[in-house]
């Protein structure tokens, strides 16, 4: 979430809780296409959030990918691509629909985006069954490349268990006690808490506690801080997005625990128009994410300008995990022998590394990325609020 989605994120909030300048592919050191003899058109469904609590999120997404776009002339694999967006929603009742209408009624030759873990999950047979591809640029559902993987299913993201468990030996190593952990109580906050309370205890680490609160639905944590405020421990664990990262930080403040009680999260916590929302109270906060705005490379650099020229907001994770998404399939549509579901398949287990923003990274065996994960802190910079890089998590 950029400076531009804040307003929704607000307006999200109050509730409950993605042209014109076109860059020149030739000249980008960001091509990693290969080159590709020019073909035929090819027809991309992009299925992110446009309505709805993560319509920011989506809107990232799609300024991510179309980013990617505009750099390459319109071309991916030397082919020209016709661009469907379909909105996800917020659940699997909205999202699962209208993948099957991109496939079914539109035509396309695969599928690129999707947030939800629960929506991915519910759409995982019928993208198996009609041997499409569906490139995950978000939703971290443990279970899509693990129990449920599928050959016709790949993630340009990450996975809840390992975002969370990079994290772990980090905490135990940093905290002279124990640590209470607490989570929304939905799929993704277990995932969460578990894949993090694995590392954490295997690296020697003490759990004081565990709760989950009500999804969605909790604005005032105050009961939650009371307790941790009681028990032993020296630290807190948790996972929140969007509004509830926004409420539960505030919060967190404002009672009197930022600076006596150490904060540490996945980064979703403090990223985009979340970290914007929640200003000086997010100060000092610790989470582990495979992107920051605040790499030193040169990749990121151009990757962020050229992001801010066109969209006057600086990056998020979402946007990159979507830009890769693109680059993703750059060079599997230049290696294809067609646009069929088993040839793109085959090109795609033959990408290799990815030059990314984020640092390089490539698919595992189960189609799930295998990249590098960073210890971010909340610093002020410039009259704004950046994670900053202070560590690698490996």
């Amino acid at each position: 979430m950029g400076v531009r989605s804040v307003s929704s994120l607000i307006r999200s909030i109050a509730g409950l809780a993605v042209g014109a300048l076109a860059l020149s592919g030739c000249g980008s050191s960001l091509d990693q296409s290969g080159g590709g003899s020019s073909g035929s058109d090819v027809k991309v469904g992009l299925l992110v959030p446009l309505s709805g609590v993560y319509a920011p999120l989506g809107e990232d997404m799609r300024n991510g990918f179309q980013l990617y776009l505009d750099q390459h002339g319109g071309k991916l694999g030397g082919r020209t691509v016709k661009l469907v967006t379909a909105d996800e929603g917020e659940g699997p009742q909205t999202g699962v629909p209208a993948a099957q209408k991109l496939v079914t009624q539109d035509q396309v030759t695969t599928v690129v985006g999707v947030v939800n873990s629960a929506t991915v999950l519910g759409m995982r047979d019928f993208f198996h069954e009609s041997k499409k591809p569906l490139l995950v640029a978000n939703a971290g559902a443990d279970a899509i490349t693990g129990a449920r993987k599928s050959e016709y299913i790949w993630r340009t993201s990450f996975s809840n268990g390992k975002v969370s468990g990079a994290l772990g030996p980090e905490v135990a190593k940093d905290v002279k006690g124990k640590v209470y952990l607490i989570a929304p109580d939905y799929a993704a906050g277990r995932e969460m808490v578990a894949g993090f309370r694995k590392a954490f205890e295997a690296a020697g680490g003490k759990v004081a506690g565990e709760k989950y609160t009500p999804f969605g639905k909790t604005q005032d944590f105050q009961p939650y801080l009371s307790t941790i405020r009681a028990s032993d421990a020296k630290a807190v664990y948790t996972f929140y997005s969007g509004a509830e990262a926004v409420s539960f930080v505030k919060q967190y403040k404002q009672f009197g625990l930022a600076g006596k009680t150490p904060l540490y999260g996945p980064g979703f916590l403090t990223e985009g128009g979340v970290l914007a929302a929640q200003g000086q109270t997010a100060v000092g906060v610790k989470t582990s994410l495979h992107y920051s705005t605040e790499l030193d490379n040169p990749r990121n650099k151009e990757f962020v300008d050229g992001y801010r020229k066109k969209f006057n907001e600086p990056p998020t994770v979402f946007a990159v995990q979507a830009y890769d998404a693109a680059a993703v399939l750059d060079k599997a549509l230049a290696k294809a022998s067609g646009t069929g579901g088993e040839e793109l398949v085959k090109a795609l287990g033959g990408v290799g590394p990815i030059d990314s923003p984020r640092g390089q990274w490539s698919f595992d065996a189960d189609h799930n990325v295998q990249q590098k994960f960073y210890l971010r802190e909340v610093k002020s910079s410039g009259g704004t609020f950046v994670n900053a890089v202070i560590g690698d998590l490996g």
